[in-house]
């Protein structure tokens, strides 16, 4: 009796980026600027103590950590605010 399931499973794929319209694309980048706000926000809300130094250059190294949480969290959907921009942009010009 011989078995057709594979001895080794498959891992995850990596994932690709599929093509966007321009209206897309803009909105995931509405979302990504959105999102590192609110980071980089909450970022100097929490995370020095009082009284503490500050390291010269953390302001630029924590900026690009934002910006980079920010585009990470918006190109794997966000808070759905990119696919709802999308869904309701073609309305508004005319195409839906």
């Amino acid at each position: 009796m011989s078995s057709s399931i594979p001895s080794v499973a498959a891992g995850p794929t990596p994932l690709m980026p599929l093509p966007q319209s321009r209206g897309a694309k803009a909105a995931r980048e509405f979302e990504a600027t959105l999102v590192s706000s609110l980071a980089e926000s909450m970022e100097k809300t929490f995370a020095n103590l009082p009284g503490e130094d500050q390291v010269p250059g953390s302001d630029n190294y924590n900026y690009l950590g934002t910006h980079a949480l920010g585009e990470a969290i918006a190109s794997r959907g966000g808070f759905g605010i990119a696919k709802f921009v999308s869904e309701h942009l073609p309305l508004h010009e005319g195409k839906g």
